[in-house]
């Protein structure tokens, strides 16, 4: 029989890809620094990481659980149950995988997994993307051996501060700038004209969604090719307006080219995309979305702003401001190099490192 190696890793974090991105960030490095390495995801089946995970490579194992909705639904009655019996599914999950080492981005998809994983003996990581830290991780900060989060404003809301380590967001290892001439071809457009790409997260964005359309025509007209993520929610309804200067998508998989391809983006303002455009160097104006817990994009966003780094919308102020900020910043050669130059200042690049090695180290000293 083969000896299992030490060094095994159970992930557990998705429902959007702002948790599950950075967990695949560390696992391709851990596979990097560790070739030998077995490697787990666990989530749910209808979310983003039941595509994704398998896509890289990683084993994928779904549970039953689901979120609880801030707002009074029926599905909230059966949230005990589903929490029960995700609880036992992951319990069996680690005593047959053992892992050495467990690692939770975030959101309720993580709590049973990281929960069985430290009840059968592994050692405990957590990432904290977003600068007011989500309930789950809240909740498992005890369980926790290092918690590595992005924003120092994190700090005030865990209580054990010695576990607390300031690394940033880890970003995919295969995430990067090439030829924006080979980029721009990836998408049928051209490279002489303006591009502007539009994301609202995995989910989409409603209301990014409805002032675009209303501003789609103007945009055409003034020279800018469009790459537009509408999310899958919303991918039905705006199919239609593909075209040679616009080019929808319900979903991006090639955000290389995707950012490679543009000179501005329009974004929510989750933690992993302002990760991913600091590293980059990407001009952004941010649109926090108003619908998350304790305004966190809000706060994502304000400090970055603040020191001229992006360009920010609010919400409700989107539809009467979106179009004359895109047309007097895309055209601003000066601007848009000064955001490239100031958002870099954001990035920490060694993120994924840091936490894959710490990883490596933890599940070394285990006995």
């Amino acid at each position: 029989m083969k000896k299992k190696t030490i060094y095994r890793f159970l992930f557990a974090g998705g429902g959007t890809g702002g948790h599950l991105y950075p967990a695949l960030a560390v696992a391709q490095k851990v596979r990097e620094l560790k070739p030998e390495s077995e490697i787990i995801f666990i989530g749910n089946k209808n979310k983003i990481e039941s595509k994704v995970v398998p896509e890289y490579s990683f084993e994928f194992k779904s549970i039953w659980i689901s979120g609880f909705s801030r707002q009074i639904s029926l599905s909230n009655i059966l949230f005990p149950i589903k929490l029960f019996i995700s609880a036992i599914q992951s319990l069996v999950i680690s005593l047959k995988f053992k892992p050495r080492i467990a690692i939770g981005s975030g959101a309720y998809v993580s709590g049973p997994p990281i929960w069985a994983a430290w009840l059968t003996g592994a050692k405990i990581i957590l990432l904290e993307q977003n600068s007011y830290p989500g309930i789950t991780n809240r909740l498992l900060e005890k369980k926790a051996n290092e918690i590595h989060i992005m924003f120092e404003e994190s700090k005030k809301y865990f209580r054990q501060k010695e576990k607390l380590k300031v690394t940033g967001n880890p970003i995919r290892v295969d995430l990067k700038i090439i030829n924006k001439e080979e980029a721009v071809k990836k998408f049928d457009l051209l490279s002489n004209k303006k591009t502007l790409l539009i994301l609202g997260g995995s989910g989409g964005a409603g209301t990014i969604n409805s002032a675009v359309n209303k501003i789609f025509k103007e945009l055409i007209e003034n020279g800018i090719q469009i790459i537009w993520q509408t999310g899958k929610n919303y991918f039905e309804h705006y199919k239609n307006y593909s075209n040679e200067s616009a080019k929808i998508f319900p979903f991006i998989s090639d955000m290389t080219s995707a950012f490679s391809a543009c000179d501005l983006v329009v974004a929510r303002s989750g933690a992993s995309t302002i990760a991913e455009v600091s590293m980059l160097g990407l001009p952004v104006i941010f649109v926090p979305s108003p619908f998350v817990a304790a305004n966190h994009q809000m706060l994502n966003a304000k400090a970055i702003c603040d020191s001229n780094a992006a360009l920010m919308i609010e919400d409700k102020n989107l539809e009467k401001d979106l179009l004359g900020t895109i047309l007097t910043t895309i055209y601003d050669v000066h601007k848009l190099q000064q955001m490239k130059n100031e958002i870099k200042k954001f990035s920490k690049p060694d993120a994924v490192k840091t936490i894959a090695e710490n990883a490596i180290k933890l599940a070394e000293l285990r006995k």
